[in-house]
Order: C-alpha cells, then sequence, then structure tokens
C-alpha cells in the first residue's frame, strides 16, 4: 500500500505537469463564447481535480462573455471537467460503485481498492449524474429509433427466437413521492412505485429434454419508474436495437398484468403471447388456499390436478373446475370469479402444452430474476428510500451495466 501511495503520488505530478504543459488552453486574446458572442480573456485560473492517481491543480484559460455574463473555460470543456472536481477517470469508477452497491460501501470501496478518497454524498451525486447522462443517450436513441432514423446493423444469421420480457416490482420511495396514491396494506398509505423492468434475449437451442436454453450472454435490460405507455416505447426500443425485425419469431413474456400485454398488442402484433406458468400455478394454489384452507385434503387434491390440466393448456378444464367451487364466504366467491375471468382472459396465452413442443420458454424467470438484481438487490436494501429521479437514475445505470453497454457509454460520450 506504501508502494501504492509513492506510485500514486509520482504519477500524480506526471499527470499536473501533463495537464499544464498547453498553457492553459490559452486561445488569444478572445474566443467564440459558443452563443454568437466574442469572450475576452481574464486570467489563468487553477482549478484542483481528483485524478485516478490523487489531487492535481490545472491551470485554465479564464474567458468572459460580457453580453452572455457568463465565464468561458474552454480547456474544462476539453477534459470533460465542467463544474466537477473529478476526472472522468474517477467518475467512472464511482459511477461503478454506485450502481452496484450502497453509495456508503462504493465509498469504502474506492478508498480500498483504488487509494481514490471522496465522500459518500460525491459517490451519489456522480453516479446520479452518470445515470441521468446514460439516460439522456436512451432518450435520444429512442426518438431516432421511433421517427425512422437509425435501423440497427442486422447480422447475416437471422434471430430465430427473440423474446421481450416484462415485469414490475414496488420501489421504496419518499414520501412526497406517493402523495394521492394509494396503498396496499392497512394503512392505505402507499410506500412504494412500481418500477417497471423488460429484458432482451434470444434462443438458438433446446437441451437434450427438450427445453429451451437462453442465449449465452444475450440479456439486455431497460427499466424505470413510468408509465406503462412511456415503457411500451422503450422495451420497443431495446427489442428493435436487438434486432427485432430480422427475428424468425417473436415472444412476449409477462403475468398476467393487463399494461403488459397492451404494451405487447400496441408494439409487438403479431408476437407470441404467453403467461408465465409458474405465475398462473401460484394462482391455482392461492385459490384453493382460500377456499379450502392451506393444510385441507381438498386444497392437497384440487390443485395438482389443475396443476396438470394447466400444464397441458387446457384452460377449458381449469375454469370448469373452479366454476365448481361453492365458497360461503362472499369474498372467496368474489374471488373465484375474479380467477375465472383471469383464465378465461388470458387463455390463448395457457397453451403451455402447444408452446412447449415448439421448443419454447413458458416462464418469465428471466426477468423476474433481473427484478431482484436491479431493483432488489441496490433499490430495496433495509433503511432506504428514493426519489423517483435518484431511482431512475440508478436503475438506467444499473442497467446498463448488466447490458455490457458501459463502455458503449463512455467511449459514445467521449466521442460527443
Amino acid at each position: 500500500m506504501a508502494i501504492r501511495s509513492a506510485s500514486h503520488r509520482i504519477g500524480g505530478s506526471l499527470i499536473e505537469k501533463l495537464l499544464n504543459a498547453d498553457g492553459g488552453g490559452y486561445q488569444g486574446a478572445c474566443m467564440a463564447c459558443g452563443k454568437g458572442h466574442s469572450a475576452r480573456f481574464v486570467e489563468h485560473r487553477k482549478k484542483g481535480l481528483l485524478t485516478v492517481l490523487g489531487p492535481v491543480n490545472v491551470s485554465r484559460a479564464y474567458y468572459h462573455c460580457d453580453p452572455c455574463r457568463e465565464g468561458v473555460i474552454p480547456k474544462d470543456q476539453a477534459l470533460d471537467i465542467v463544474d466537477t472536481g473529478f476526472s472522468p477517470g474517477v467518475r467512472r469508477m464511482m459511477g461503478q460503485v454506485g450502481g452496484k452497491e450502497a453509495f456508503v460501501e462504493g465509498r469504502k470501496d474506492l478508498q480500498l481498492l483504488a487509494d481514490v478518497r471522496v465522500t459518500t454524498k460525491a459517490v451519489e451525486r456522480v453516479s446520479e449524474a452518470v445515470g441521468v447522462q446514460i439516460e439522456q443517450q436512451n432518450q435520444s436513441e429512442r426518438q431516432q429509433v421511433l421517427s425512422g432514423k437509425v435501423v440497427p446493423f442486422l447480422g447475416k444469421v437471422a434471430i430465430p427466437k427473440l423474446y421481450v420480457a416484462i415485469d414490475g416490482s414496488g420501489v421504496p420511495v419518499v414520501r412526497r413521492e406517493t402523495e394521492g396514491r394509494k396503498g396496499k396494506d392497512e394503512t392505505g398509505i402507499a410506500k412504494t412505485r412500481e418500477a417497471k423492468l423488460g429484458c432482451v434475449f434470444t434462443q438458438t437451442r433446446v437441451d437434450e429434454e427438450g427445453y429451451a436454453v437462453r442465449d449465452e450472454e444475450s440479456t439486455t435490460y431497460v427499466g424505470a419508474i413510468e408509465t406503462a405507455e412511456c415503457f411500451g416505447s422503450r422495451i420497443y426500443t431495446e427489442a428493435v436495437r436487438r434486432g427485432i425485425t430480422g427475428a424468425k419469431k417473436v415472444i412476449i413474456l409477462g403475468d398476467g398484468a393487463k399494461w403488459i400485454w397492451g404494451i405487447a398488442q400496441e408494439h409487438f402484433p403479431g408476437a407470441t403471447e404467453i403467461v408465465d406458468l409458474y405465475h398462473a400455478r401460484e394462482h391455482l394454489a392461492k385459490l384453493a388456499k382460500l377456499v379450502y384452507g392451506a393444510k385441507s385434503k381438498k386444497a392437497q387434491e384440487w390443485t395438482p390436478a389443475r396443476r396438470d390440466e394447466l400444464d397441458e393448456g387446457d384452460v377449458e378444464a381449469v375454469i370448469a373446475a373452479m366454476s365448481k367451487l361453492r365458497p360461503r364466504d362472499i369474498a372467496a366467491q368474489e374471488e373465484v370469479q375474479t380467477e375465472i375471468e383471469y383464465f378465461r382472459g388470458n387463455a390463448k396465452r395457457m397453451s403451455y402444452a402447444e408452446f412447449r413442443s415448439q421448443g419454447l420458454f413458458v416462464g418469465s424467470g428471466v426477468v423476474e430474476a433481473g427484478c431482484k438484481t436491479i431493483f432488489g438487490q441496490r433499490l430495496k436494501l433495509s433503511g432506504m428510500h428514493w426519489t423517483v429521479r435518484g431511482a431512475n437514475a440508478i436503475i438506467a445505470l444499473r442497467c446498463c451495466q448488466l447490458s455490457a453497454r458501459w463502455e458503449e457509454f463512455w467511449e459514445t460520450r467521449a466521442i460527443g
């Protein structure tokens, strides 16, 4: 560690000399301010900058535009340090840890692993700022795709099966973010906002038993706390980027939420729609428990029989069995009718035997695991409460990292 610290000091000294070898970015007595005016040179000003090798002082030529009443520092723009005291390398490291763990733990890891000493608040602010920049790139990409200005490059080999899986999960937020929203517990006070997550992945083969096998490292994610309408455009853009226009077969996976199938019908017409089998099974188990009781023999007989019918895609048999239930409790009677409508409305999405014969996935485990990884392991830790803006920034950051687009983001940003 002592040798590392000494190396950093030497490296920091060399970087400081290198950064100051250009005369501070002096461009003459006057320069264009960027808004149609001329800015005049005033003086050279120093700025403290934290780099990956430690703190340095950077000399920059300072210009002032009288009509704009603003300063212009061309060197800050060239070095990508406008309004920040952290180098791009340090910000990249802060965003890396901020997207993966609690900000305080990220601060500790930066100090331990890289000898970069920053505050917890700085990790939070920089991580969220990077997330906002990623989202801005995403929005620009979305506008270009939706306007038809950008057509993704498609390889010579067509994608046999492309999946779009969608789910949602509650993220704890500060109280002001839930005003006017009804909660699910006894208090009736909402404590979370639904974050929507979509993933796109491909499949080219099945295993020896005929079960679908997801292509390795083919999964990418998008997510946000937003309306279904906005999220529909978001997941469609990702599907287009991934080559949906060249896919031989498109499959939509989700639970029974109506907003998911609304997105499917609007953005993916003609796709094969599949309700997650395991989610449908949970409906059966829940209903049997409500009508017969959790440990009753009737429930233990009724549920497996209905599950077998469901696995075969015989939804009519499942509905017929439900129709014969005669619970005395009014609430239970209403629940039976609700479940009948659920299965009737999703009958075509529950042809599981047929789907399996085609070698398709019938479960949405990929996106459910994504919810746990992206939301659960980062945004839903004990004591966390987010603003929607802050949560969306970290969601964008985390999706970028887990979609293997982190390097792409920084390269694009550097070019821009």
